[in-house]
């Protein structure tokens, strides 16, 4: 039960859920910058400023985002790790069953009858001690990396503009267009993962993208 929880923990990373969620909470961040940017006023100063602040931003959160996974990964483990040994410990085959339907998905717990549940505490209580305390794997520390790498540099496409184009103007406008098509496609493809008519949902969430934008501006952030 351990192990199989490091692997779901080691896995996250990978699912397309999580791709979403972290570009998305990179576009966010980095468009609080580009569109605090006032166009009449700005310089070639202001626009370094606004580069130098966004990218710092999202390492910033980057490295937050990784250190933050490690810490589920962990409280995962720990978690897999605590039922394992309160399973094997108890007397109770009942009190065995219950905490091992507990720890597995809802849908599967609801199809598995007593027997089987039986048979696996049986099983369970045949395996070799567990350690005394969970560590990081490096499936894990690879996770982290990932989530650090989409937030950050999901930063690139919507400031390059401003590196190559010497007019604040014309910049903030491709730039804009750039975080929308982004914007679009995290949509899109989250609607292909949930089942929803994806370019409805690639609309939604550029709307809800700029939302979150005013909102995290309005608030100071």
């Amino acid at each position: 039960m351990p192990e199989n929880s490091s692997e779901r923990s080691s896995k996250r990373v990978l699912e397309p859920i999580d791709r979403v969620s972290e570009i998305l909470f990179g576009l966010i961040m980095v468009l609080t910058f580009t569109g605090s940017l006032s166009i009449a006023e700005a310089g070639r100063d202001d626009v370094r400023t606004m580069l130098i602040g966004a990218l710092g931003c999202n390492l910033a959160w980057g490295i937050i985002d990784g250190v933050l996974y490690l810490m589920g990964c962990l409280a995962e483990k720990g978690r897999g790790l605590l039922t394992f040994r309160a399973v094997r410990k108890t007397t109770d085959p009942k009190e065995a069953q219950r905490r091992i339907a507990d720890a597995l998905p809802s849908v599967v717990a609801s199809v598995l009858e007593p027997i089987e549940l039986e048979s696996l505490y049986q099983r369970l209580k045949q395996l070799p001690e567990p350690p005394d305390h969970v560590r990081l794997r490096k499936d894990d520390w690879l996770g982290a990396v990932g989530v650090f790498l989409l937030v950050f540099l999901c930063t690139f496409p919507v400031v390059i503009p401003f590196i190559f184009m010497h007019n604040a103007e014309p910049a903030l406008r491709v730039s804009n267009a750039i975080a929308i098509v982004m914007l679009f496609l995290t949509g899109y493809a989250f609607g292909r993962m949930t089942g929803r008519h994806p370019w409805l949902v690639g609309i939604s969430m550029v709307v809800l993208g700029l939302i979150l934008v005013g909102l995290t501006m309005a608030l100071g952030g």
